[in-house]
């Protein structure tokens, strides 16, 4: 994404706010600030603190000793059994397991020999917590045929192990037979699935309770076996009335669940079922957590952007003072259709050089979209975005920091509440992405954060930021690890969180324009299948349990009719998609909330290498770390914060059925915890 901008104002025409029914407020400079606005020249004022981040509602519960009683113990780590490195369930699992953020290690049977020194330590704890399969008999093809990557040794250590370790297995790709053991399905039909669905319905919800009961699997570019029981057994997926999944007991009393069908590292079955999966056979215990998020940014509020009209003659877009109005309207019905993101609030980052920060909330003035925003300030979020919106890739360190100091002063007198430690660049300029020629028409080059313009992070670092924006487009700004960030290279106080982009075209203003730029790079589409396909792919990020904020533009907001505009219609779009599978929440948080998650979750990689012990019979939980920082953990007792609490390093939440925690951790410092397992 290279998008382009003009920097000039509409005529915008004289409006009332009053008659929207607006209350009119007298918002005076806060306490302390020099009454400086981005024309003005008298000293810039002091900016106001940070605001605070939530209070911790709960924490887990920590014991003072490290467990000594006996009992069977198992490490808090997966093992995935593949055929080979080319198993496409490798890839499924894989990409579930790395989605939670859990320790998994991988065992490619046709290469590597299972044994009981494979899964158990010289001290007798069990090294694994779930066993998963790619699938149930690991066959793989040889000359024409069809046979198991394990021996019958191999398959009786296995069990041997799961039996005595009280260790849970799921296979997925199942067929249903009795070879090497039976799941008690019994074959019904199979075939191919290309790219119409099947859809597979929930028989049993323990397993997947964060999924609406009446939810429908879409089961696609797969091949399903449909299965009846042969004996008893718990089915808990089906399509029609056959059977696609499935709980049983081997007759040694080991745990197994299986589903019929494969499963790519894509797919949006991959996505709904996978961590329920994986949630059943660590009985609800493991390093790592599974939640979901939605968040938008809408960049350039105050500017003007570049329209680029359906005939293709460009112009340039502003939004207005009434637009804002229902864009806040349309926020506020976005919560009420759709109870589970009743948290959303747009991000708007904002560029302050066209804001008239002592227009009053009321004001009949020609500069409307000022005078709403004093209205509406509290209804959104507020991001750095810089006062001019330069490009930033070669800005000196007085221009960068006048940019971004002004801005965050112009929103200080103006009485919007921006934390001073974010900042978002302009089309992410100044973080390693360009071309050296600004008026090439070509993609830009992405030369890495070592590419990054030194004196704009030195501008940066000074005034505070301690987290800037990138673009998960850009391969230099992609984390290593899933929901990470990454300290910057050249300015390793400043920590960078990726964005995704979108598709909704920063020119487009209308559906019209909106399909004519999407249509001469994608082939025709209507409006509606635009809408839909790129809502998909912001739902599919949703799904895999992604972080990260989706980027539109202020234009996008432009009510193009009635309550109607671009960025609500994706926007509706992905929380109708997320509502027909899901019943737990969306979270939508602020972004200094989500750089610290981001910036926790980097942490938490760098704990995986050590294990987590899990003894079953006293159910404590130990884990010595070797570094400091920050560990996640799904499935551990927690109770209600105290104001003491508040300074500590710890917080849980409960979300949906799972109680998930975050623990500060110290090199060197063993901690106990106590289980709560899942049946």
């Amino acid at each position: 994404m290279n998008p382009r901008r003009l920097g000039r104002n509409l005529p915008i025409p004289l409006l009332i706010i009053v008659a929207l029914g607006l209350v009119a407020v007298t918002l005076s400079s806060p306490s302390g600030l020099s009454p400086t606005t981005s024309t003005g020249t008298t000293a810039d004022p002091v900016l106001p603190e940070q605001p605070p981040l939530p209070r911790k509602q709960r924490v887990p519960v920590r014991t003072a000793s490290i467990d000594s009683g006996p009992g069977t113990r198992v490490a808090l780590r997966q093992l995935v059994v593949a055929t080979d490195a080319e198993d496409f369930g490798l890839a499924a699992w894989k990409s579930v397991l790395d989605g939670i953020g859990t320790p998994y290690d991988v065992l490619l049977a046709r290469t590597e020999r299972l044994d009981a020194s494979r899964l158990v330590r010289p001290d007798g704890v069990g090294k694994y917590n779930a066993i998963l399969l790619t699938n149930n008999a690991l066959l793989y093809a040889n000359n024409g045929a069809y046979r198991s990557a394990f021996d019958a040794p191999q398959w009786t250590a296995l069990w041997d192990y799961e039996r005595e370790f009280q260790v849970r297995q799921v296979a997925l790709n199942t067929f249903p037979g009795q070879t090497p053991e039976d799941y008690c399905l019994r074959p019904v039909g199979e075939g191919s699935v290309g790219t119409k669905p099947e859809l597979a319905s929930i028989a049993d919800a323990r397993l997947f309770d964060y999924l609406k009961d009446d939810a429908k699997i879409p089961i696609t570019q797969s091949y399903l076996y449909r299965a009846k029981l042969g004996c008893s057994a718990e089915p808990v997926l089906k399509v029609d009335d056959d059977i696609v999944g499935v709980i049983s007991k081997a007759p040694d009393g080991r745990e197994r669940a299986a589903v019929t069908f494969s499963l790519g590292p894509d797919a949006v079955s991959t996505k709904l079922l996978g961590p329920g999966l994986v949630r059943w056979a660590t009985k609800g215990v493991f390093v790592g957590e599974q939640r979901y998020w939605f968040g938008v940014d809408v960049d350039d509020w105050f500017s003007s952007t570049l329209r680029m009209r359906s005939d293709g003659t460009k112009d340039v877009y502003r939004l207005t003072g009434t637009e804002a109005a229902e864009v806040a309207n349309q926020q506020r019905k976005a919560r009420q259709n759709h109870p589970l993101a009743k948290d959303f609030t747009l991000n708007l980052p904002y560029n302050a050089s066209k804001f008239d920060a002592r227009a009053r909330c009321g004001d009949d003035t020609a500069e409307t979209l000022s005078s709403y925003t004093k209205c509406l300030a509290d209804e959104f979020r507020w991001i750095n975005h810089t006062s001019t919106h330069p490009q930033m890739n070669d800005t000196s360190y007085e221009r960068s920091h006048t940019e971004i100091r002004r801005n965050l002063n112009d929103a200080a007198i103006g009485g919007l509440k921006v934390p001073h430690n974010v900042l978002k660049t302009p089309e992410y300029s100044g973080l390693g992405v360009y071309n050296p020629d600004p008026m090439s028409p070509d993609p830009p080059t992405d030369y890495g954060l070592g590419g990054s313009n030194k004196e704009m992070l030195r501008a940066a670092s000074d005034l505070g930021v301690r987290y800037v924006q990138g673009n998960m487009s850009f391969a230099g700004h992609r984390p290593s690890c899933f929901n990470c960030g990454i300290y910057h290279p050249l300015q390793p106080n400043v920590f960078m969180v990726p964005d995704w982009p979108t598709n909704i075209a920063f020119e487009a203003v209308t559906p019209e324009e909106q399909t004519a730029l999407y249509n001469a790079e994608y082939g025709e589409h209507t409006y509606d299948a635009i809408v839909k396909g790129e809502a998909e792919v912001a739902l599919g990020h949703v799904m895999s349990g992604s972080a990260y904020v989706h980027t539109l533009h202020q234009g996008n907001l432009h009510q193009y009719a009635t309550g109607k505009s671009l960025a609500f219609d994706w926007i509706d779009a992905v929380l109708a998609g997320y509502s027909s599978y899901y019943r737990v929440p969306l979270k939508n948080t602020d972004w200094i909330t989500l750089a610290n998650y981001v910036e926790n979750r980097t942490a938490h990689f760098a704990q995986l290498k050590e294990d987590a012990i899990w003894n079953r019979v006293t159910n404590a939980v130990t884990y010595t770390p070797k570094n400091n920082g920050s560990l996640f953990i799904t499935g551990i007792e927690t109770r209600e914060a105290t104001e003491e609490d508040q300074k500590g390093p710890d917080e849980a939440e409960i979300y949906g059925g799972d109680a998930i925690s975050r623990l500060g951790v110290t090199a060197g410092q063993a901690i106990t915890l106590t289980a709560s397992p899942r049946s």
